[in-house]
């Protein structure tokens, strides 16, 4: 089971944010997740994971700050300990960043480069946040290997176009002169 949630922002822009059962669907989650993803956890304490699907073409620091506020506090509200504690970091970062190697335990995820992980701090439980990403939560059973192949083969479809059409623009690299 895979939960879906829309977080919107000031000016009207919707995001998708999802989110695993448990550690076995993370699991799925971390394998199947797109370059786009932005990938939330408590800090140093057990949590669920949390997903963030950016714009295509948008990066991190395009998303207005309520966003990962909200993701932030889906977080914590989902971590046994987190969910009872105040001011709890809440790290964020894209999801090419996550280093997951076949030793890894279930559930344990490392990161590539430190310096990219970004912090986030939720003083305490925030209701009106949570109410509000609740109204909008899915639950489906999505088969995401397939949905990332799509997106994957979507892409390379549009690579293929546009170098095509830089071809026909002259920009043939097999012409002579």
């Amino acid at each position: 089971i895979v939960f879906y949630f829309t977080s919107s922002s000031v000016n009207l822009s919707t995001y998708t944010i999802y989110m695993g059962k448990d550690k076995y669907e993370n699991e799925n989650l971390i394998e199947y997740s797109w370059p786009e993803d932005i990938w939330f956890h408590v800090d140093k304490l057990s949590s669920a994971y949390v997903y963030l699907r950016l714009h295509k073409g948008k990066k991190i620091q395009d998303i207005p700050k309520v966003v990962p506020m909200d993701c932030a506090n889906l977080v914590r509200a989902n971590s046994i300990q987190g969910c009872k504690m105040n001011n709890v970091n809440v790290v964020y970062m894209l999801w090419s960043n996550l280093k997951k190697t076949a030793d890894t335990d279930v559930g344990k995820i490392g990161f590539h480069r430190q310096k990219d992980v970004k912090i986030v701090t939720v003083e305490k439980k925030v209701n009106v946040i949570l109410s509000r990403l609740e109204k909008t939560k899915l639950e489906r059973f999505p088969d995401l290997a397939a949905e990332k192949e799509g997106r994957d083969h979507k892409e390379r479809n549009e690579k293929k176009k546009k170098d095509m059409s830089s071809n026909k623009d002259g920009n043939d690299s097999d012409e002579f002169m």
